[in-house]
């Protein structure tokens, strides 16, 4: 196990996904706009610890991908792998989603995966995996060396739990998605829980949009 952030176990598709005590499984409602307010109103400058760092990973298009958007885009982060039918299967298709909603508002994003699991999620086949659920994902393995890096800046946490017939390895993994200004430093970190909407109005906030 790695890292200082608590793990969500990463559970069959349809499982409740708890955080913070609180149940987000399918039937949890949304923030409401009174609170979604006040985070914003409130939301600080800077995370209270230091979390990121450089890191030097290939991208599913085998091409060299940093913590630094070459596009000089801002970018979504988010660790877990791309055939995973817990977390991840609300934490993708939300990054896609507010990644859509921003770029028309006009704020320039980007949506990255890096993978927990080199072995599942190659170059090769992490794309597919990830296009099954939106072609603005981009996938990032490498080396468990290289990886280790990732994982230590951003004090990620697993662990394999058990190989599932249908799904393959089951992880337990941290589940925030970070938000990264364009040269990759951390701005802040959203929960995989909030609606599209609500993750894009946070984002807003920090990119001055």
């Amino acid at each position: 196990m790695r890292g200082k952030l608590a793990a969500a176990v990463c559970l069959l598709a349809g499982a409740a996904l708890a955080h913070d005590g609180e149940d987000h499984g399918q039937d949890a409602k949304p923030v409401s706009d009174d609170r979604l307010a006040a985070a914003l109103k409130d939301a600080p400058t800077a995370l209270p610890w230091e979390v990121g760092g450089p890191f030097e990973l290939t991208d599913h298009t085998g091409r060299t991908r940093t913590q630094a958007d070459p596009q000089g885009r801002h970018q979504l982060l988010f660790f877990g792998y791309a055939n995973c039918p817990g977390i991840c299967s609300a934490a993708l298709p939300l990054m896609a989603d507010a990644v859509a909603q921003l770029e028309a508002d006009g704020v320039k994003m980007s949506a990255l995966v890096v993978t927990i699991d080199p072995k599942l999620d190659t170059v090769e086949t992490m794309g597919p995996s990830l296009a099954e659920v939106s072609d603005d994902l981009l996938g990032l393995t490498g080396t468990p060396e290289a990886l280790d890096v990732a994982y230590d800046a951003f004090q990620v946490e697993f662990e394999h739990l058990f190989d599932d017939p249908e799904h393959g390895p089951i992880y337990s993994h941290g589940s925030f998605i970070y938000v990264l200004d364009p040269a990759g430093e951390v701005l802040t970190q959203v929960p995989p829980v909030l609606p599209p909407e609500q993750v894009s109005a946070i984002v807003r906030k920090y990119v001055g949009g």
